[in-house]
């Protein structure tokens, strides 16, 4: 008898074994049409009436379908025979249930993936077949099915108390509204124009990584690899970037050696062209990097993300620019989750964002589905007078790690020429959280007076 066979009859008869089953069981998971009707019938009416069916009203349904002959009478053949079964062990019949599930998971699986090397699946690339084979292995029955609000509470009160274990920055203000660093298993974004910062922060932040001990993966797309390596050369060896092609090779190896012998870190930069690697692409990477290595990184940089491939769709005239950022973007945060670790990448503000002196979430380009992906956006804007400073202004856009109210405006200091930020005195921190940085500087501060005198606004709408 075939064991799908054993999983109508209990179905039907073993509403314990159908309840903890069923979100499980999927359609497709069975061979023949026959069995797939029968299963969807079973399923119908589970949906319908919140119980399970006898074999007298699967029968009824039956009769009311619409099927060829053939088909019929098979479906009729297998409601038959699942009478037949006698009682089984529940826990022997969970466990084959289980395995039958996960046996046939891996051949669609398998089967999807000879599709698309076919070129026969005009949706998916050949990068998402490992996706596609990972969440085939994965395939389980997961016996937790919520947190009791009563019986958990000890579990809850532990919880809030846990220390979570985060990878901090060396800047003040961003361990603050971070609430110590940026967590394992999230998507982190850094929001600014062109040439105003967005690598420099990360290339900053990943070399305090490096000095604080912890492993660093910088993917990049946008730069060459040696170049990136030159930005973080200019922040670790404390050398002027225009410097670097001048420098003595003694002087570079000693400073080089002198980190090294003060950090247990690593950091591997890996450069991939433009818009021809996704997350199946930085997933065969960290794989790579375990075996060849024995490098597994603390946090991943991606420079960065509107120019990262998805590894679910093809970019087409079928597919516009929002879908298409929403599938990367979780894609992203999808492999944060599955290598436990934080990724901090960037993205570009809109044309009218670039001038813009408070830049807000709707300033972000091309697909608004990204700020609704990430967890922690923040934002980076200068100005002249800033600029004039040596400061650059942030600006939380999202935080799920504590109140986003909480130093939503702050400023850092900005050295370009050796690609450093650092943190200025408290009493530079002048930035009021409900005003724009326009309105500090001396353009601000003439429409603030006239505003008052006159009730006039030269910069009305203008954020």
């Amino acid at each position: 008898m075939k064991f799908s066979n054993v999983i109508f009859a209990n179905l039907i008869q073993n509403e314990e074994y159908g309840r903890k089953v069923v979100p499980y069981i999927k359609e497709e998971y069975f061979e023949s049409l026959p069995e797939k009707t029968v299963y969807k019938l079973i399923n119908t009416y589970v949906t319908k009436y919140n119980k399970f069916p006898t074999h007298q009203a699967l029968n009824i349904d039956l009769e009311n379908s619409s099927l060829e002959q053939r088909v019929y009478d098979e479906c009729e053949t297998i409601i038959a025979e699942s009478q037949q079964v006698g009682d089984v062990d529940q826990e022997w019949l969970l466990d084959k249930t289980e395995k039958f599930c996960q046996e046939r998971a891996v051949y669609n699986a398998i089967m999807d993936s000879i599709q698309i090397l076919d070129n026969k699946d005009k949706l998916r690339t050949k990068g998402s077949i490992p996706q596609i084979l990972s969440e085939a292995l994965a395939v389980s029955f997961d016996t937790n099915i919520g947190h009791d609000w009563y019986d958990d509470a000890d579990d809850r009160y532990e919880y809030y108390h846990r220390v979570e274990d985060r990878v901090p920055f060396r800047l003040e203000y961003l361990n603050r509204i971070t609430k110590g660093g940026l967590p394992k298993k999230t998507l982190n974004v850094i929001l600014a124009g062109t040439h105003v910062g967005k690598s420099l922060f990360m290339c900053s932040t990943a070399a305090s990584n490096l000095l604080d001990g912890k492993n660093v993966l910088y993917i990049t797309m946008e730069m060459a690899e040696e170049e990136i390596a030159r930005r973080i050369d200019a922040n670790i060896l404390d050398i002027p970037i225009g410097e670097l092609d001048v420098i003595d090779k003694d002087t570079f190896d000693k400073r080089v050696t002198r980190v090294k012998s003060k950090t247990a870190g690593k950091i591997i930069i890996k450069e991939y062209p433009t818009s021809s690697a996704g997350s199946a692409n930085f997933r065969h990477l960290l794989q790579e990097l375990k075996l060849k290595k024995n490098f597994i990184p603390d946090i991943i940089y991606i420079d960065y993300l509107n120019i990262c491939a998805s590894s679910r769709l093809k970019m087409n005239s079928n597919i516009n620019s929002y879908t298409y950022i929403k599938a990367v973007a979780e894609e992203l945060r999808g492999l944060a989750v599955e290598f436990n670790v934080p990724i901090v990448s960037a993205t570009q503000t809109t044309r009218s964002g670039y001038s813009n002196s408070d830049v807000d979430v709707t300033d972000t380009s091309e697909s608004f589905a990204l700020p609704a992906t990430a967890d922690f956006m923040l934002a980076l804007v200068t100005s002249e007078e800033l600029e004039s400073l040596g400061q650059i202004m942030a600006k939380q856009l999202k935080n799920r790690y504590t109140d986003l109210g909480k130093c939503r405006r702050f400023v850092l200091g900005i050295d370009r020429v050796k690609m450093k930020l650092y943190d200025v005195e408290e009493d530079a921190q002048d930035l009021v959280d409900d005003r724009p940085v326009m309105d500090k500087s001396e353009f601000g501060q003439r429409d603030n007076v006239k505003k008052k005198k006159f009730g006039l606004n030269d910069f009305e709408g203008f954020k």
